[in-house]
């Protein structure tokens, strides 16, 4: 497949990354030469510094014949105009854009984006991303990762497990035998300071151990329980920064049933105003995040979780370590540098968001081939999570696990049949046509798990 990614920032060099270790045709373009520089330095990619949307640039870049074209600099308007552009002269079949602006994003707008308005197949909002991970971190707090599959019923939760685990030194292969009713399957494991990798039988958690398990919806608290975790509701919780992502998570607080109580605090004058006049029920403090006055009148002692998501890594990294000395239970953060993530276990911050890590993962949901339906970047892009329907001239359909013969950094994590249940994977169990099933995969392995998966490239 020939891609053209336009922006080769923190999103557009992973995309390239994962596409071009795929052995897919990459060319990144973008109107900074360094950065050009640095993906063609380090990956197996073209690249043409220019202006995206100039149809010269997107000609040398390979427009005429590319299958795909993923706009993701940092302006809007940029890209939109290289989808119009890519589509008007090119007629590249599909476009992505990232779109920041939430006026762009309003629902009574959606048919901006037709074919005969403006081309764009799939738009992405970080924000809305970034949110909707928020969200998933509050409803799982003891998890330092999560994210939902098959269409809810299935979650990916990642724990980090402590001294007290009643599990440790127990191979995987006896877990599943006394807890054969659970529904749940440790798909990966990082070892203290180690890579990632998928877990054999045999394998044994240790004390330090990060793992991520696929467990059924209904069976994430007694999960949790197994791997040591209290399983606590958070119903107070203070968010550290107003912008568009505060916003939009605490306006799904006040939408949602079980009724989270939340507090935001906003240092911008006006923001914190548009906050207080757009929330309902949310008490919006005008003030500076790491102010300890400011978050003791907040409640940030009696708080089950403080989610801090301001524009500034550090000054949320901070707000967390504040908040978790002055009392506050659970502690999650907005973090894009990913060289910062390490800090965390000393500075005790329990969970991160990284938004180029959730961007990331919304553009792999629709570049990937076969039927796959959601697409989860793990760690830093060191593997992936794909669901996929199952179709009939798939190597998988008709064939037991234990037959089908997945590479080794590839675990089957859930399967949902086409009558609609749930199964946990074993190695006699039979994959049928229209089955929907979840597989880790190490990045190195995605292709051969994609090839199991496609029958052809059907992105049109």
């Amino acid at each position: 497949m020939k891609v053209i990614i336009c922006g080769a920032g923190q999103v557009g060099w992973q995309i390239a990354r994962h596409l071009s270790g795929e052995r897919n045709d990459v060319t990144v373009v973008d109107s900074d030469p360094e950065l050009v520089n640095r993906a063609t330095d380090s990956l197996d990619v073209q690249g043409i510094a220019g202006f995206a949307s100039y149809p010269d640039v997107l000609d040398r870049a390979g427009a005429e014949d590319a299958d795909m074209l993923i706009a993701a600099t940092s302006s809007d308007e940029v890209n939109m105009v290289t989808c119009q552009v890519a589509h008007s002269i090119f007629t590249v079949p599909r476009k992505i854009a990232r779109l920041r602006a939430q006026s762009y994003l309003a629902a009574v707008r959606a048919d901006l984006y037709r074919r005969d308005h403006l081309p764009i197949d799939v738009v992405i909002s970080p924000e809305r991303e970034v949110a909707d991970a928020a969200l998933r971190r509050l409803r799982a707090p003891e998890a330092f990762d999560t994210e939902d599959f098959m269409d809810g019923r299935a979650r990916l939760i990642g724990l980090a497990l402590d001294e007290d685990c009643p599990v440790l030194d127990t191979p995987l292969r006896q877990l599943s035998e006394l807890f054969s009713t659970l529904r749940a399957v440790v798909v990966a494991v990082r070892r203290v300071g180690g890579r990632l990798f998928a877990p054999d039988p045999g394998d044994q958690l240790y004390a330090g151990d990060l793992i991520y398990v696929m467990t059924h919806a209904d069976d994430i608290g007694r999960t949790q329980e197994i791997f040591g975790k209290q399983v606590r509701r958070a119903e107070r919780v203070v968010i550290v920064g107003g912008g568009n992502v505060g916003l939009a998570v605490a306006r799904a607080l006040e939408d949602a049933p079980d009724r989270i109580r939340a507090k935001v605090i906003e240092r911008n004058r006006r923001c914190a105003e548009h906050a207080a006049e757009t929330l309902e029920r949310t008490i919006v403090l005008s003030g500076d995040g790491l102010d300890i006055d400011l978050l003791r009148e907040a409640g940030i002692d009696r708080a089950d979780a403080v989610l801090c998501v301001t524009d500034d890594d550090k000054t949320n990294m901070l707000a967390a370590v504040r908040a978790k000395t002055t009392g506050c239970r659970k502690t999650i953060a907005l973090i894009n540098d990913p060289t910062l993530v390490g800090l965390m276990k000393p500075m005790r911050i329990d969970a991160y968001i990284n938004p180029r890590q959730t961007t990331v993962s919304s553009i792999l949901r629709h570049v990937r081939h076969g039927r796959v339906r959601n697409v989860y970047s793990v760690g830093d892009a060191e593997g992936e999570v794909i669901e996929a329907l199952v179709m009939s001239t798939s190597p998988l359909a008709g064939r037991t696990l234990a037959e089908v013969g997945f590479p080794e950094g590839a675990l089957v994590g859930a399967i949902v049949r086409r009558d609609g249940t749930y199964v946990r994977p074993r190695g006699t169990t039979r994959i049928d046509e229209g089955d929907a099933v979840a597989i880790f995969a190490l990045s190195d392995d995605v292709p051969e798990v994609e090839r199991l998966l496609q029958v052809q490239v059907d992105f049109f």
